[in-house]
């Protein structure tokens, strides 16, 4: 056996299938600044503390190219995933498919969002008008201050590994990948779907979980079974 074969092996068995993160080197954001920027620094303790539901982590995963994306949510508190699609990897885009899901859920629910500072052309601003959203921006290359968003990111690098095209993906299809996250095992709900959902059937519509994670959805999305797509009852 070729000498480090085994490492390699090893290492592709891992969740993830890479080796633990090594610190990249701080500096200047060679991007430049994002215009009336709110900083991390600048968030209420309570979201720290996530005590209170309602704020959130996002981020985008990229396809093929840089040219397609999905765009992830993580709520804190309840560890609570959503999936947004988008017509491409554009700021444009990103506003549309983040303020599409967002204004599904309950105002009280969506106080704010934690970003990378990837955004530009005055895109937390348009967001922040459309959801009511407080949009607060990590210090460059510091992925810890997002550490449940790019934990998620990771996990769902299995669904959609790189160098994939996703914009073939539809909502409903982004539904199913975020129900199966809710339904793996994740250390800290102890094992089981997010805190407060009793629900384990996959069958069980996202207005239905989300109800029951006090969001109270104002439109029930459509969310997958096992063997197709199962729309929620009213």
């Amino acid at each position: 056996m070729p000498r480090g074969a085994l490492r390699t092996e090893l290492i592709a068995c891992l969740r993830q299938a890479r080796k633990s993160r090594r610190p990249r080197a701080r500096g200047e954001d060679r991007r430049g600044t994002i215009p009336n920027m709110t900083s991390i620094h600048l968030r209420p303790p309570e979201i720290d503390a996530r005590i209170i539901p309602g704020h959130w982590e996002g981020d985008l995963i990229k396809g093929a190219r840089n040219a397609s994306a999905v765009g992830t949510l993580v709520e804190r508190t309840t560890l609570f995933v959503t999936l947004a699609r988008l017509d491409n990897a554009s700021a444009a885009a990103a506003v549309t498919g983040f303020s599409t899901v967002l204004n599904q859920v309950a105002a009280q629910r969506r106080l704010s969002m934690t970003y990378d500072q990837r955004a530009r052309d005055g895109a937390p601003r348009a967001l922040s008008e459309l959801t009511g959203v407080t949009v607060y921006f990590a210090d460059p290359h510091s992925p810890w201050q997002r550490g449940l968003n790019e934990n998620t990111n990771g996990l769902l690098r299995q669904y959609f590994p790189k160098g994939m095209d996703l914009s073939g993906f539809t909502q409903a299809e982004l539904d199913a990948v975020a129900w199966q996250l809710h339904t793996r095992p994740r250390k800290p709900s102890a094992g089981s779907v997010p805190p407060n959902c009793s629900c384990q059937s996959p069958s069980t519509s996202l207005n239905i979980i989300i109800n029951l994670l006090h969001f109270g959805l104002e439109t029930a999305i459509p969310i997958a079974a096992c063997s197709g797509f199962f729309m929620a009852q009213h």
